[in-house]
């Protein structure tokens, strides 16, 4: 029986081992935190269930895949709930959006802000559905190891338009400032800026439209728990608390796995779900190959990370539906401060999540979990002393929220923590604290991230954000996809 390891237990790292070990692969799941989950960690406080993300699930056919690898359903383990709408968009003016799936409900909001935008949004979509044929469909779960298949690619690339940014593609359809930000803020979820990010990522409209935006009951955390479940019952081992520290190379081969407790162990495969720049830098930092690969990395365009305000109020709020986008006053200043210029500006965009409206159970009775997400420059570009910092970071952004949506949040504040871009990388290892790895730029896209298999050790495999296809949950469920065929093909050989 061929083996295998998997060092992170991120939703990629998940979906690689169960597909693993669903076609005999013995597979051994490595995490260095005490809990599975990688980003999408859970903590529980004071009553409250707090994920830290992700919380928007799409595509859940393609979670629905790695139980029917072994004739089992996914609602065995985990209920999925519909989300509508997907989102409530909300602009300083008063503006509010409705983003759902129901076409009729839909082109209302959008006659709402200019009836003239509800034939260019069709079209948007046409162009859309086009996008996500070929990028998701034909190529989101097909790993690219040379440039030829990138060339291959080519044509449908250069049909659509790929050197153009969302935002200026979905400005070509409709004219109104809010729906452009409307229907762009998207890649900011995979860590793209709208103004850069390549057209492409027009798909996840299709995506969504098609597929809808789901909720796990109980959480995230409670997606995962169903996960390592489905990994255990097929026969697989998790190992938790237990960092690796280094993989183990002879010759051309990857060959073992040792971790910070002192265990050892010798492997057919390892494939890593950990950030990228760490595997190579530091669990390969001894081998020429490592030293190589890390100093390429460094020089490229990394996501910005995160800060993230985690609070648990009194009271229910029925009106505050599960997803909501706060925009700021600006949209293209905003967004070239946190990927370019490297500010924190003084004012922000927030997503704010609200998990009790849709499952109560994640907080005591008559009391309601939230969070407030701020996108921020990483380290790299602003070397800020967070510790100092995040505090008075944290109170402005629940001053904003308070002043547009919760009359006396302070004063009804049961317990808060926060979450900021040097915790991203003392937890995640994540290099210059990106929440997302690799920005998904056109330069940095399919061939040009890091390959599912590595080109100079043979049997060490990525899997997740900073491998193709990218970040998200479809994304790092679709590198897995990818990357278990390779594994599977050169284990079989």
């Amino acid at each position: 029986m061929k083996s295998a390891a998997v060092i992170g237990a991120g939703f990629g790292g998940l979906a690689l081992a169960i597909r693993l070990q669903s076609a005999g692969v013995a597979t051994t799941l490595i995490e260095a935190r005490d809990k599975p989950g990688g980003r999408a960690y859970v903590w529980e406080k004071d009553g409250f269930t707090f994920d830290a993300g992700p919380t928007v699930i799409t595509d859940p056919a393609c979670l629905s895949e790695l139980w029917a690898l072994s004739g089992r359903r996914m609602d065995e383990d985990i209920e999925l709930l519909p989300v509508s709408p997907f989102y409530r968009l909300n602009w300083p003016d008063g503006t509010n959006f409705d983003y759902s799936n129901d076409e009729a409900s839909l082109n209302r909001e959008i006659a709402k802000l200019r009836p003239e935008d509800v034939e260019g949004y069709a079209k948007f979509l046409d162009y859309a559905a086009g996008v996500y044929r070929e990028g998701y469909e034909k190529l989101g779960h097909v790993a690219f190891l040379d440039f030829a298949s990138m060339i291959k690619a080519a044509p449908a690339l250069a049909k659509y338009q790929a050197w153009r940014s969302v935002y200026s593609i979905v400005s070509s359809y409709v004219k109104n400032e809010h729906l452009r930000e409307a229907l762009s803020f998207h890649t900011l979820l995979v860590g793209g800026n709208p103004m850069t990010t390549s057209a492409i990522y027009a798909l996840i409209h299709k995506l969504e439209k098609d597929g809808g935006v789901w909720f796990a009951a109980g959480g995230t955390n409670r997606l995962v728990a169903a996960m390592v479940t489905q990994f255990e019952r097929l026969g697989g081992t998790v190992r938790l608390g237990d960092a690796v520290v280094e993989v183990e190379t002879l010759g051309d081969r990857a060959t073992g796995i040792r971790t910070a407790s002192g265990w050892h162990g010798t492997f057919d495969a390892i494939a890593s779900n950990g950030d990228i720049v760490h595997t190579y830098r530091d669990l390969l930092g001894n081998t020429p190959r490592g030293k190589k690969a890390a100093a390429a990395l460094a020089r490229k365009k990394f996501s910005p990370s995160l800060f993230v305000v985690h609070f648990g109020i009194k009271g229910a709020w029925p009106g505050i539906p599960h997803h909501m986008i706060l925009f700021g006053p600006r949209y293209k200043g905003l967004l070239t401060d946190i990927y370019d210029r490297g500010v924190l500006a003084e004012d922000f965009s927030l997503y704010l999540h609200h998990p009790t409206v849709s499952d109560p159970s994640l907080a005591p009775e008559g009391c309601s979990t939230f969070y407030a997400l701020a996108p921020v420059p990483h380290v790299g570009k602003l070397p800020i002393d967070w510790e100092t910092v995040g505090p008075q970071y944290a109170d402005r952004i629940l001053a904003e929220v308070e002043r547009r949506l919760i009359p006396d949040l302070r004063g009804r504040l049961m317990t808060s923590f926060h979450y900021t871009p040097a915790d991203f990388g003392r937890d995640l290892s994540a290099h210059l604290g990106s929440a997302f790895s690799l920005e998904p730029i056109l330069t940095q896209s399919a061939w040009f991230r890091v390959h599912n298999r590595d080109d100079i050790l043979p049997n060490l495999y990525f899997v997740g954000a900073g491998t193709h296809p990218g970040a998200g949950i479809p994304g790092v469920v679709g590198s897995a996809k990818a990357t278990a065929a390779l594994m599977l093909a050169d284990l079989r050989a």
